[in-house]
């Protein structure tokens, strides 16, 4: 027997279950969380001996009951604050293309290990039951969990959706496992091309969000042949060669999972929100995809001049696929694009750092954030062996910090009413002077509005004078 603590408000609705003639039991990734000693999330009940009206007259004591799912029924409600999906067992069976192409019968009467059977992983496939601690397992996930082994559950129905050969991807870096040989055969042998992008990056997202090491997914989606079929852009980092001077480590794919691992360390340390969390991590994966394009060797030494803006097309292509635009209002596809082109700028800065103006910085902030240029640049730094040093970036960001444009250039002094106090008409001139005045502030020449005014009062008197 094996006891979890579960909170009480779920203990009563597993009791009013039984009582009613069901049995409720946990499945799915919260058993699975548990067994690995990580917290409660939320809850899934599988509820076997009741109909699914006898079921929801039970949950509906409980409080409001939403009612979700075209195919099968999943009952969700919140108790004391907890997210509870209930559901009946259920059978599946491939009837189309995608992954809606499935007919599902509800059958509150299968067999444990029959309603098992439809779960992708054995891992995912472990039964508890709150009100006994008994843990059932039809499939050995403990013993693969233990084993840090990533094993399909059913050969026959694993390859009906075609969405696990990227939840395999993902489970193998959150969980550090490694693929059971058969598992990664099969999903090698399945066709990816009719899954949706939103599908693809549900996956790749949780990968980027939820992985200390994603490096770990990088190398499984590598194998798995999801990088090949889905990011063909990305299998040209795979030995394409880097100066041993500069890049110890080795080639660009390997520089790329190092550099993935430093920036998930380095998202959590500065406890990023998710939009620029995840613009960091995109960005970092796709920093260097433009080395394939540019990597030369001139007079025994390998390089890839021009490989940042290179990578700006590869990158997009990329985003397409996984039609990353913007998350909760944050333009994340354009500030990854700036990212790519721009990583390279913390290094000449620092190299260049006795010329480089504050200029330089207030134009290179109205590119990008610095905040965020600064931990691509600083994980791409770290990701080189032996020749790992983070001193340019940190000498970089402290300079932006120092000017106050670590996350925008300045806001314009000169506004377009003030040209029109002076006088000015509205026109394509007035729109000439302002970039002209903010030109100057960018430059440290014009430091307050006064200044500002002034300045533009000499430009508007030169326009006028050359207009006589």
């Amino acid at each position: 027997m094996t006891t979890f603590e579960v909170p009480n408000a779920i203990l009563e609705l597993c009791r009013a279950i039984g009582q009613a003639g069901g049995r409720a039991l946990l499945v799915g990734g919260s058993v699975r969380d548990r067994l690995l000693g990580l917290p409660w999330k939320d809850f899934d009940l599988e509820v076997y001996g009741l109909s699914a009206e006898a079921l929801k007259a039970v949950l509906e004591r409980f409080g409001e009951v939403n009612t979700v799912g075209e195919a099968f029924t999943v009952y969700k409600l919140r108790l004391n604050g907890w997210e509870v999906d209930v559901s009946l067992p259920r059978r599946e069976t491939k009837s189309g293309r995608g992954h809606r192409g499935f007919l599902i019968e509800g059958d509150p009467f299968l067999s444990f290990e029959e309603a098992a059977r439809r779960r992708d992983f054995t891992i995912n496939a472990v039964f508890y039951d709150p009100l006994t601690g008994e843990l059932i397992d039809p499939f050995g996930g403990q013993v693969d969990l233990k084993r840090r082994i990533l094993r399909m559950v059913d050969a026959r129905t694993f390859p009906e959706d075609s969405l696990r050969v990227l939840r395999a991807m993902q489970f193998a870096a959150r969980f550090e496992l490694g693929i059971e040989p058969e598992t990664l055969r099969l999903c090698r042998s399945i066709d990816l091309s009719d899954l949706p992008s939103e599908r693809i990056w549900g996956e790749v997202e949780k990968l980027l969000l939820l992985a200390e090491r994603p490096s770990i997914g990088l190398q499984a989606a590598l194998e798995l042949l999801i990088i090949r079929k889905l990011f063909p852009d990305l299998e040209w980092l795979v030995g394409c060669p880097q100066d041993p001077i500069w890049h110890p480590e080795g080639d660009v794919w390997t520089h790329t999972r190092l550099a993935i691992d430093q920036a998930a360390r380095l998202v959590r340390e500065h406890e990023l929100p998710k939009a620029k969390w995840l613009t960091v991590m995109l960005a970092v994966l796709l920093h260097d995809i433009g080395k394939p394009l540019t990597t030369r060797e001139e007079r025994g030494r390998i390089r890839s001049i021009g490989h940042e803006e290179a990578g700006v097309e590869p990158s997009r292509r990329v985003l397409d696929r996984l039609n990353v635009h913007t998350i909760n209002g944050y333009d994340v596809r354009a500030q990854v694009l700036a990212l790519v082109a721009n990583h390279l700028k913390p290094g000449q800065f620092y190299r260049d750092r006795d010329r480089v103006t504050d200029g330089a910085f207030r134009r290179l902030a109205m590119r990008c954030d610095l905040e965020l240029l600064y931990l691509v640049a600083k994980a791409d730094a770290l990701a080189r062996g032996p020749a790992s040093n983070s001193e340019a970036e940190e000498w970089f960001i402290a300079r932006a910090r120092e000017l106050g444009v670590e996350h925008a250039p300045p806001r314009r002094l000169l506004m377009g009413r003030h040209l029109l106090a002076l006088g000015m008409k509205p026109g394509p001139e007035m729109g000439r002077i302002l970039q002209a005045v903010y030109e100057m502030q960018l430059e440290g020449q014009v430091k307050t509005l006064e200044e500002a005014i002034e300045a533009a009062r000499k430009l508007l008197a030169g326009f006028q004078h050359s207009q006589v």
